[in-house]
Protein backbone atom coordinates (compact mmCIF):
# COMPACT_ATOMS: atom_id res chain seq x y z
CA UNK A 1 0.00 0.00 0.00
CA UNK A 2 2.68 2.66 0.79
CA UNK A 3 4.32 1.96 -2.60
CA UNK A 4 1.39 2.49 -4.25
CA UNK A 5 1.18 5.79 -2.37
CA UNK A 6 4.49 6.67 -2.99
CA UNK A 7 4.18 6.29 -6.98
CA UNK A 8 0.87 8.36 -7.18
CA UNK A 9 2.61 11.15 -5.39
CA UNK A 10 5.65 11.02 -7.01
CA UNK A 11 3.25 11.07 -10.22
CA UNK A 12 1.21 14.37 -8.97
CA UNK A 13 4.27 15.54 -8.40
CA UNK A 14 5.83 15.09 -12.00
CA UNK A 15 3.01 16.24 -13.44
CA UNK A 16 2.96 19.66 -11.30
CA UNK A 17 6.66 20.45 -12.14
CA UNK A 18 6.25 19.73 -16.34
CA UNK A 19 2.85 21.45 -16.07
CA UNK A 20 4.46 24.78 -16.83
CA UNK A 21 6.60 23.95 -19.10
CA UNK A 22 3.98 22.76 -21.16
CA UNK A 23 1.93 25.38 -21.09
CA UNK A 24 4.91 28.14 -21.52
CA UNK A 25 5.92 25.97 -24.71
CA UNK A 26 3.10 25.95 -26.49
CA UNK A 27 1.81 29.49 -26.39
CA UNK A 28 2.32 31.77 -28.94
CA UNK A 29 3.02 35.56 -28.64
CA UNK A 30 2.32 38.12 -31.39
CA UNK A 31 5.03 40.78 -31.16
CA UNK A 32 2.83 43.17 -32.70
CA UNK A 33 0.65 42.87 -30.38
CA UNK A 34 1.92 41.96 -26.96
CA UNK A 35 1.83 43.80 -24.35
CA UNK A 36 5.39 44.40 -22.41
CA UNK A 37 4.16 41.29 -19.75
CA UNK A 38 3.16 39.28 -22.32
CA UNK A 39 7.08 39.42 -24.00
CA UNK A 40 8.51 38.75 -20.69
CA UNK A 41 7.25 35.33 -20.96
CA UNK A 42 9.70 34.86 -24.02
CA UNK A 43 12.78 33.37 -22.70
CA UNK A 44 15.92 36.08 -21.69
CA UNK A 45 13.48 38.69 -22.26
CA UNK A 46 13.37 40.70 -19.21
CA UNK A 47 11.58 44.43 -18.66
CA UNK A 48 13.48 46.36 -20.50
CA UNK A 49 13.57 44.25 -23.59
CA UNK A 50 10.13 44.32 -23.48
CA UNK A 51 9.70 47.65 -23.33
CA UNK A 52 12.51 48.62 -25.89
CA UNK A 53 10.45 45.75 -28.34
CA UNK A 54 7.14 47.81 -27.85
CA UNK A 55 8.91 51.35 -27.99
CA UNK A 56 9.93 50.27 -31.08
CA UNK A 57 6.37 49.09 -32.78
CA UNK A 58 5.22 51.96 -31.44
CA UNK A 59 7.93 54.27 -33.37
CA UNK A 60 8.06 52.39 -36.55
CA UNK A 61 5.08 50.19 -37.03
CA UNK A 62 4.26 46.52 -37.03
CA UNK A 63 7.04 43.84 -37.89
CA UNK A 64 6.67 42.63 -40.54
CA UNK A 65 8.86 39.20 -39.89
CA UNK A 66 9.83 38.29 -36.21
CA UNK A 67 13.95 38.66 -37.25
CA UNK A 68 12.76 42.40 -37.37
CA UNK A 69 13.28 42.01 -33.30
CA UNK A 70 16.75 42.34 -34.35
CA UNK A 71 16.66 45.89 -35.06
CA UNK A 72 15.61 46.28 -30.96
CA UNK A 73 18.35 47.64 -28.80
CA UNK A 74 18.65 44.07 -26.42
CA UNK A 75 17.48 41.35 -28.75
CA UNK A 76 20.14 39.43 -30.92
CA UNK A 77 20.33 36.09 -32.23
CA UNK A 78 20.23 34.32 -29.05
CA UNK A 79 16.85 35.49 -28.46
CA UNK A 80 15.29 34.91 -31.56
CA UNK A 81 16.65 31.16 -31.59
CA UNK A 82 15.88 30.47 -28.17
CA UNK A 83 11.86 31.69 -28.80
CA UNK A 84 11.34 30.82 -32.80
CA UNK A 85 8.69 28.73 -32.22
CA UNK A 86 7.16 30.99 -29.95
CA UNK A 87 6.80 34.06 -32.06
CA UNK A 88 4.43 35.48 -34.70
CA UNK A 89 4.01 38.53 -36.54
CA UNK A 90 0.27 37.68 -37.02
CA UNK A 91 -1.50 37.73 -40.61
CA UNK A 92 -0.29 40.38 -42.76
Amino acid sequence: MKKVLVLMLMVCFMAVMAAPIVATGSDTININTASVDELTQLQKVGPKTAENIVAYRDANGPFKTVDDLKNVKGVGDKILELNKDRMTVGKQ
